[in-house]
């Protein structure tokens, strides 16, 4: 689920970044220039000729939206996957892991200035052990334009009298993951989300494969 990639950081750099953190709000360092999912985004004036620009630098990808987000000890998030892979650099933490829920395995967190990427469509979570808030700098993978012979246009929404939040976990557990397979194997394009509804384009033989997974509390569109 995890794997290192050959891009990494001074760790003097990243005590610096730690340092001027103040509080466990979650803080976007960059912004969109186009497309949310798909367009580059750029780093922040305020953060231009700091620690954060040269760290944010050393990786030399295209870039998504980018946070340095935080998990205070005793901390853990709820099972889900995500629709684009991240990129993570361990900033902060003692006895903190994220766990990959489809193989049981756990994968430690450590501050040695290294960048992984993190597959993450597969059903996961963090966990912080320690007493030390947990830093990560989690910077999204852009989606890939798909290469689509026999294109259909899919909207999905969330049915009525239904939670928005028992949605978005009950989406996040069992559609993101399929959605994260089909944009790496190019049968993903023009996704897209606003005000609960999905939108996206992919080929005509994925559609009966979505609709046998959909949950009953979501409801599919050809549009």
């Amino acid at each position: 689920m995890l794997h290192k990639i050959p891009f990494t950081v001074p760790t003097d750099l990243i005590d610096i970044v730690v340092s001027k953190i103040d509080g466990t709000d979650t803080i976007t360092i960059n912004q969109p220039t186009g497309d949310f999912f798909y367009d580059d985004w750029e780093l922040k004036s305020e953060y231009k000729d700091t620690a954060i620009e040269h760290i944010y630098s050393s990786l030399p990808k295209r870039k998504g939206e980018a946070r340095i987000i935080s998990l205070s000890g005793g901390e853990a998030y709820s099972s889900h996957a995500d629709i684009d892979d991240r990129y993570h650099l361990n900033l902060s933490g003692d006895r903190s892991f994220l766990i990959d829920l489809d193989n049981r395995t756990m994968h430690e967190t450590q501050t040695d200035g290294c960048w992984y990427l993190m597959d993450a469509g597969r059903k996961h979570s963090a966990v912080n052990f320690g007493y030390k808030i947990r830093y990560q700098l989690v910077v999204r993978k852009l989606l890939d334009k798909g290469n689509i012979k026999e294109p259909i246009n899919v909207k999905i929404t969330v049915k009525e009298n239904i939670n928005l939040d028992t949605a978005r976990f009950i989406f996040d557990d069992v559609i993101s993951s399929c959605l994260n397979i089909l944009n790496k194997e190019g049968f993903l394009d023009n996704f897209s989300y606003s005000n609960n509804v999905i939108k996206f384009t992919t080929d005509a033989q994925h559609v009966y494969k979505l609709e046998d997974i959909l949950p009953k509390e979501f409801k599919m569109e050809i549009v």
